[in-house]
């Protein structure tokens, strides 16, 4: 893997100043665990002491799980009581804390909060997918694709690998469209995806994770593993030793709504990769990432899915359609009004 000594610290300028925006005397925490990167989590810090602010590094031991299930190896009181003083918060760790019981809590008590999660971030993909983008370009094109997902009403998926999905959009849920902006509060995320819930009881199909699993596998499946979806829910999970190895781990939690659909994603950033790394892979360009579990209330009112954990899967290749009209065929931009914007961002 290339060092990028002179590339890193130009990323994590790009990071703080435009990304977070971070003001001169802002507090900013960055925390981490010990399967973090620590050449990403220094360059970070330092990038936000020269704008003036006071970096304060968290690093953890690292959980066995995410979201909820890493709470019982989280210092989960003091954690949320620091995060909640801060300006801002950079996560890093590789066993994730967003949805976890310190994230909920810190930003309950601490509505200024700006959480940018940059989960298992590494040197190559923060200059392949942070430094090398045009920020400028693709955040109209991800504008212009959220604007018209909002206003579809019917929406069908398929793939390759035998994903063919259907469902109903609802236009007054959250549409999060991640620009590469998280200078105002609210939780933010690496540029390059659009996610939002669909009404989850009109999803009916069937979903095929040809990619990436992440959680349990966090690596490319050995083969493809299908979803029989009825209703917004799992009925069946078929595939190699994979699809058991998942089907045994959303099991093992013993809660029906781990077998939920939570959201949908679009992948949309031209630097990214399929590594194992679920912030980089739900951004693979002309992707869609599928989430089972926990959703916030905030995505999908009034309750949201009150789950024990959260898993996302990949499926490549994908085609898209709104209405009946095509946004994606097989992981390219086919839409007339942004065929050619696709273009010019080097993705196609």
């Amino acid at each position: 893997m290339p060092l990028y000594e002179y590339e890193l610290p130009r990323s994590a300028a790009i990071l703080t100043a435009e990304i977070l925006g971070v003001r001169p005397g802002e507090v900013v925490a960055i925390t981490a665990d010990t399967e973090s990167e620590e050449r990403v989590v220094s360059a970070t810090a330092a990038a936000v002491h020269a704008a003036g602010g006071k970096p304060m590094v968290i690093t953890l031991a690292s959980p066995t799980g995410v979201g909820k299930a890493a709470d019982p190896a989280l210092p989960v009181e003091a954690l949320a009581a620091a995060l909640a003083k801060v300006d801002a918060w950079v996560e890093f760790n590789n066993q994730w804390l967003l949805y976890s019981t310190p994230f909920e809590m810190a930003r309950d008590a601490n509505p200024r909060l700006r959480y940018l999660c940059l989960v298992g971030m590494n040197v190559d993909m923060m200059v392949r997918c942070i430094s090398r983008v045009d920020h400028g370009g693709l955040r109209s094109f991800l504008n212009r694709v959220t604007e018209l997902t909002k206003n579809a009403r019917d929406m069908r998926v398929t793939t390759p690998a035998g994903t063919d999905i259907r469902f109903k959009n609802d236009p007054t849920r959250l549409y999060s469209c991640d620009t590469g902006l998280a200078n105002v509060p609210g939780a933010h995320f690496l540029t390059g995806q659009i996610s939002w819930a669909p009404i989850h009881q009109t999803i009916e199909g069937t979903i095929v994770f040809d990619g990436t699993i992440s959680p349990p596998l966090n690596r490319l499946v050995d083969a493809p593993v299908g979803l029989t979806v009825k209703e917004g829910r799992v009925v069946d999970i078929t595939g190699g030793k994979d699809a058991v190895t998942y089907g045994a781990w959303l099991s093992s939690f013993d809660d029906p709504n781990m077998l939920r659909l939570a959201h949908i994603a679009y992948g949309f950033n031209p630097g990214a990769k399929l590594t194992g790394n679920v912030l980089e892979d739900e951004r693979v360009w002309g992707a869609t990432e599928w989430g089972l579990g926990y959703l916030q209330a905030v995505d999908a009112p009034p309750d949201g899915i009150p789950a024990k954990s959260h898993t996302d899967g990949i499926c490549l290749n994908s085609s898209v359609w709104l209405d009946g009209v095509a946004l994606l065929q097989e992981g390219r931009v086919v839409h007339p009004e942004l065929a050619t914007l696709a273009r010019s961002l080097k993705a196609e």
